[in-house]
């Protein structure tokens, strides 16, 4: 009996070839716009993850010669502080993304903060007119996850069209916003949550299984059907049987590996390409002005 594995989708592959590209497109404009393009990333606390990530944002900042703008600010800064900075952020001719890294701690409004980024500057694709946008189907800034995840289907020369998309998850930052991508590409797009009756059933008729919940190991063998591409959007820590800690997906991945043709690995699948997005974004914006 033959045993299938899937062909891993390579994100961090396809995300170093793409900084590639990316920094020899800013050296060329560089020269005739007498600047580069600048990325302002807004840390609040001493969240470890947070900081791990705005780290990883910088050096790829560093990497394809976007410059950085960030601050760090204690954890009882104020709402008014906050928002002030990015107003002055929006003025600042250098600045070309602006990006609030999340969670917040809860004396502070994340959604109203996320409001005050100008639209043309909103890296994380997350502001309303550019959520808006997505839903009519115009042009604007997208969200770096869902984004970098069509990225990765494109590459792979996966089509979407006509094709069966279950989407686990409905938050703004990657359901809904997947869902649209999904739709955009033409596939009939199922949207399933926590609260969905008969989970297994649907997502065994997925041809393209998304699973973004934040539920380690949560999608197992029985729940995807042969052949199917599935793509981990989750990233969990977790203690493993010998105490040490690693990262783990939402999908059950050794199990899911022997049934899905095409299946994204964690670490090294949706991350890297959510990071790339990101700068994408900041070039898109820095182009237009």
């Amino acid at each position: 009996m033959s045993t299938q594995t899937a062909q891993l989708l390579d994100g961090k592959a396809l995300a170093q070839r793409m900084q590639a590209e990316l920094a020899e497109q800013i050296q060329t404009i560089q020269g005739q716009k007498g600047r580069a393009p600048g990325l302002a990333v807004l840390m609040v606390g001493d969240n470890p993850a947070s900081a791990a990530y705005v780290r990883n944002k910088e050096r790829a900042c560093e990497r394809v010669g976007i410059a950085s703008f960030g601050k760090h600010y204690s954890a009882d800064v104020s709402q008014a502080e906050l928002e002030a900075d990015i107003e002055a952020l929006n003025q600042d001719d250098r600045v070309d993304g602006i990006l609030v890294q999340l969670p917040l701690p809860d004396h502070l409004d994340s959604v109203a903060l996320l409001n005050k980024i100008h639209p043309d500057k909103d890296a994380d694709g997350l502001h309303p007119v550019n959520l808006g946008r997505l839903v009519r189907g115009e042009a604007g800034l997208r969200s770096c996850t869902p984004a970098g995840v069509m990225r990765i289907l494109q590459d792979y020369q996966i089509d979407s069209k006509g094709k069966h998309a279950v989407v686990i998850g409905r938050s703004i930052l990657v359901g809904k916003p997947q869902a649209l991508l999904l739709l955009e590409a033409d596939a009939t797009v199922t949207i399933a949550h926590s609260k969905t009756a008969n989970l297994n059933e649907i997502t065994r008729s997925a041809d393209i299984l998304i699973a973004a919940i934040g539920r380690p190991d949560f999608i197992k063998a029985d729940m995807v059907k042969p052949g199917a591409t599935v793509i981990d959007v989750g990233i969990n820590r977790i203690i493993d049987y010998e105490g040490k800690s690693r990262l783990v997906g939402d999908v059950d991945f050794e199990a899911v590996r022997a049934i899905a043709a095409y299946l994204t690995p964690v670490p090294g699948g949706v991350g890297p390409m959510t990071v790339t997005m990101l700068l994408q974004n900041t070039f898109q914006s820095y182009q237009a002005f």
